[in-house]
Protein backbone atom coordinates (compact mmCIF):
# COMPACT_ATOMS: atom_id res chain seq x y z
CA UNK A 1 0.00 0.00 0.00
CA UNK A 2 1.27 3.59 -0.87
CA UNK A 3 0.91 6.35 1.59
CA UNK A 4 -2.02 8.44 0.59
CA UNK A 5 0.60 11.68 0.58
CA UNK A 6 2.54 11.02 -2.09
CA UNK A 7 5.18 13.56 -0.87
CA UNK A 8 5.35 11.64 2.67
CA UNK A 9 8.72 9.93 1.96
CA UNK A 10 8.68 5.88 1.51
CA UNK A 11 9.94 2.80 3.34
CA UNK A 12 13.89 2.76 3.07
CA UNK A 13 14.64 -0.06 0.77
CA UNK A 14 17.74 -2.22 -0.15
CA UNK A 15 18.57 -3.41 -4.05
CA UNK A 16 20.13 -6.22 -4.26
CA UNK A 17 22.45 -7.06 -7.75
CA UNK A 18 22.39 -10.35 -9.67
CA UNK A 19 26.21 -10.13 -9.32
CA UNK A 20 25.78 -9.41 -5.43
CA UNK A 21 29.78 -9.14 -5.51
CA UNK A 22 29.43 -5.69 -7.24
CA UNK A 23 28.41 -2.68 -4.91
CA UNK A 24 26.73 0.22 -7.50
CA UNK A 25 23.49 -0.44 -8.70
CA UNK A 26 23.02 0.86 -12.46
CA UNK A 27 20.17 1.29 -14.54
CA UNK A 28 18.46 -1.68 -16.63
CA UNK A 29 20.12 -4.32 -14.34
CA UNK A 30 18.68 -6.75 -12.14
CA UNK A 31 17.96 -6.33 -9.14
CA UNK A 32 15.67 -7.44 -6.03
CA UNK A 33 14.02 -4.79 -3.78
CA UNK A 34 13.70 -5.36 -0.27
CA UNK A 35 12.02 -3.57 2.15
CA UNK A 36 14.71 -2.51 4.46
CA UNK A 37 13.82 -3.45 8.49
CA UNK A 38 16.25 -2.76 11.42
CA UNK A 39 14.76 -5.55 13.38
CA UNK A 40 14.78 -9.33 12.87
CA UNK A 41 10.97 -9.92 13.46
CA UNK A 42 10.02 -8.21 9.90
CA UNK A 43 9.75 -11.59 7.18
CA UNK A 44 9.03 -11.62 3.78
CA UNK A 45 9.83 -8.06 2.88
CA UNK A 46 11.62 -9.03 -0.87
CA UNK A 47 9.38 -8.10 -3.72
CA UNK A 48 7.66 -10.18 -6.50
CA UNK A 49 4.93 -9.82 -8.53
CA UNK A 50 1.99 -11.74 -7.21
CA UNK A 51 -0.59 -14.38 -9.02
CA UNK A 52 -3.02 -12.32 -11.36
CA UNK A 53 -6.05 -11.28 -9.75
CA UNK A 54 -9.03 -11.69 -11.88
CA UNK A 55 -11.22 -9.78 -10.52
CA UNK A 56 -9.52 -6.62 -11.01
CA UNK A 57 -7.52 -7.68 -13.73
CA UNK A 58 -4.41 -6.82 -12.82
CA UNK A 59 -1.10 -7.91 -11.01
CA UNK A 60 0.17 -6.31 -8.12
CA UNK A 61 3.36 -5.89 -6.79
CA UNK A 62 3.92 -7.74 -3.03
CA UNK A 63 6.08 -9.36 -0.66
CA UNK A 64 7.32 -12.68 -0.20
CA UNK A 65 10.04 -12.99 -2.51
CA UNK A 66 13.36 -14.66 -2.73
CA UNK A 67 16.61 -12.79 -2.82
CA UNK A 68 19.38 -14.06 -4.95
CA UNK A 69 19.42 -17.28 -6.63
CA UNK A 70 18.38 -15.84 -10.14
CA UNK A 71 16.34 -18.14 -12.93
CA UNK A 72 12.77 -19.76 -13.88
CA UNK A 73 12.03 -20.11 -9.96
CA UNK A 74 12.52 -16.86 -8.73
CA UNK A 75 11.59 -14.46 -12.03
CA UNK A 76 9.16 -12.92 -10.83
CA UNK A 77 11.43 -11.34 -7.98
CA UNK A 78 13.89 -9.29 -10.15
CA UNK A 79 12.87 -5.63 -11.13
CA UNK A 80 15.10 -2.85 -12.74
CA UNK A 81 15.71 0.42 -11.89
CA UNK A 82 15.22 3.09 -15.33
CA UNK A 83 15.86 6.76 -16.01
CA UNK A 84 12.15 8.45 -16.06
CA UNK A 85 12.29 12.26 -17.06
CA UNK A 86 14.06 14.09 -14.57
CA UNK A 87 14.18 11.21 -11.99
CA UNK A 88 13.75 7.08 -11.96
CA UNK A 89 10.71 4.30 -12.31
CA UNK A 90 11.03 0.71 -11.42
CA UNK A 91 10.15 -1.49 -14.15
CA UNK A 92 9.59 -5.49 -14.33
CA UNK A 93 11.16 -6.91 -17.20
CA UNK A 94 13.84 -9.59 -15.39
CA UNK A 95 16.58 -11.01 -18.21
CA UNK A 96 17.49 -13.54 -15.33
CA UNK A 97 15.95 -16.42 -17.24
CA UNK A 98 16.47 -15.90 -20.80
CA UNK A 99 14.21 -18.98 -21.26
CA UNK A 100 11.40 -17.83 -19.68
CA UNK A 101 8.26 -15.12 -21.27
CA UNK A 102 8.33 -12.26 -19.14
CA UNK A 103 5.62 -9.44 -19.50
CA UNK A 104 7.38 -5.84 -19.19
CA UNK A 105 5.93 -3.40 -17.74
CA UNK A 106 6.16 -0.20 -15.49
CA UNK A 107 5.57 -0.08 -11.70
CA UNK A 108 2.76 2.05 -10.79
CA UNK A 109 -0.09 2.56 -8.72
CA UNK A 110 -3.35 1.15 -8.89
CA UNK A 111 -6.23 2.71 -7.03
CA UNK A 112 -9.11 0.53 -5.35
CA UNK A 113 -12.72 1.72 -5.04
CA UNK A 114 -11.92 2.00 -1.61
CA UNK A 115 -9.22 4.20 -2.66
CA UNK A 116 -6.12 2.22 -1.70
CA UNK A 117 -3.33 2.64 -3.70
CA UNK A 118 -1.48 -0.49 -4.29
CA UNK A 119 1.96 -0.90 -6.50
CA UNK A 120 0.76 -2.82 -9.54
CA UNK A 121 2.18 -3.01 -13.29
CA UNK A 122 0.47 -0.68 -15.21
CA UNK A 123 1.17 1.59 -18.40
CA UNK A 124 1.88 4.63 -16.22
CA UNK A 125 4.83 4.53 -14.16
CA UNK A 126 5.61 6.06 -10.60
CA UNK A 127 7.88 8.74 -10.86
CA UNK A 128 10.82 7.36 -7.44
CA UNK A 129 13.68 9.71 -6.55
CA UNK A 130 16.52 7.88 -4.36
CA UNK A 131 17.94 9.25 -1.43
CA UNK A 132 20.93 7.48 -0.11
CA UNK A 133 20.45 6.84 3.68
CA UNK A 134 23.38 4.67 5.17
Amino acid sequence: MQWPDEDQEGLPVVFTRVDAQKGVVRVSTDVNVRFFTPTICARETIWKIGEYDDKLKQYFVVTGGVEGNPGRETVGNWFKIEKFESDYKVVYCPSVCKFCKVICKDVGIFITKDGVRLLALTDTPYKVMFKKTF
